[in-house]
């Protein structure tokens, strides 16, 4: 019952959230055709409807208001909640849910990308935010070739690509830096899941560093790895119906549409060349080129020519 109860939440945020400004009747109307309704009622009483308002807002901090000129109820400040990842991600995934329980016809017709690194420690990892409770784990690094094991202070969890992060706070770098009088003292790391051979909980807890902005630590950069170097204006060309595809869905969210040419279209960004750059960049082929700056530009070149190097390269 907890989970259908979930489930209807879910489905009023997000139809409310879809039509923008409904009334009670309207909302009554779509209830009766989603297929939600509760055992022999096929309404949605008032008074379970404006239980459901007082437990989504407990429970998901979303405000269904009412409109008192047409009565009809919107969602407050729906900006808030476009811009939280987290909550717009678990709305869309269990409103898609609510439909294939809704209609066995869907149950085989939608497709999940599949996140195998999630599935071992992401209970673990959670708890242990929840806690502020410092982890012990095993970790074998891609670039060693032994595992290590060591503390860490989880933060935060990142869904890059098909692989989930955790970011934490390492004990053991924090107090080298203080030892030798380096400011700021705090060193923060990045580990993949799947790349966590064990957990164990160390039975001591740590005081969570509110001053510590995701954001910010993030801030100019494109995928998971940070960098500490400013930010530079990146110019970049998409040929053909490529400038489509980054308009519904931009390389970065700095994106800005500059101009066309011809059948190029000019983008522009605020952005750190990371590692994951231009391994975004390389994955679009030939429907873009990096215009300036001219240091990027050759970056792309030297990439491109090892690229060209290893195809050129044929083997009998």
């Amino acid at each position: 019952m907890a989970a259908n109860l979930f489930g209807r939440y879910v489905w009023l945020v997000d139809i409310i959230r879809q039509h923008k400004r409904l009334t009670y009747e309207e909302i009554n109307r779509l209830w009766k055709e989603s297929g939600l309704s509760y055992g022999d009622e096929d309404s949605l009483p008032l008074r379970t409807f404006h239980n459901h308002r007082k437990a989504i807002m407990d429970i998901f901090n979303i405000d269904i208001e009412c409109d008192k000129n047409g009565y009809k109820y919107y969602i407050d400040d729906p900006e808030n909640l476009e811009h939280d990842t987290l909550r717009s991600w678990l709305i869309d995934s269990y409103t898609t849910l609510n439909q294939i329980q809704a209609d066995s016809k869907l149950e085989n017709r939608i497709i999940f990308e599949n996140i195998p690194s999630g599935r071992t420690w992401l209970t673990a990892i959670t708890n242990a935010m929840r806690k502020n409770e410092v982890l012990y784990i095993t970790y074998q690094s891609f670039w060693h070739s032994e595992a290590n094991s060591f503390e860490i202070e989880p933060y935060y969890l990142k869904v890059v690509k098909q692989r989930w992060y955790v970011i934490a706070r390492s004990p053991y770098y924090s107090a080298k830096n203080k030892a030798k009088g380096i400011e700021p003292a705090d060193v923060y790391r990045i580990y993949a899941l799947d790349r966590i051979k064990d957990i164990t909980e160390s039975g001591k807890t740590f005081e969570f560093n509110r001053n510590f902005n995701i954001e910010r630590y993030f801030e100019g950069c494109c995928g998971v790895i940070p960098s500490e170097e400013p930010a530079e204006k990146v110019v970049i060309a998409a040929y053909g119906e490529f400038a489509n595809y980054l308009r519904t869905l931009p390389l970065h969210k700095s994106q800005k549409e500059t101009g066309q040419k011809g059948d190029a279209t000019f983008f522009e960004y605020q952005i750190k060349p990371t590692f994951d750059f231009y391994q975004l960049l390389l994955a679009q082929g030939n429907q873009l080129e990096v215009l300036e700056p001219e240091s990027i530009r050759n970056e792309m070149r030297n990439r491109l020519r090892q690229t060209m190097a290893r195809y050129e390269n044929t083997t009998e």
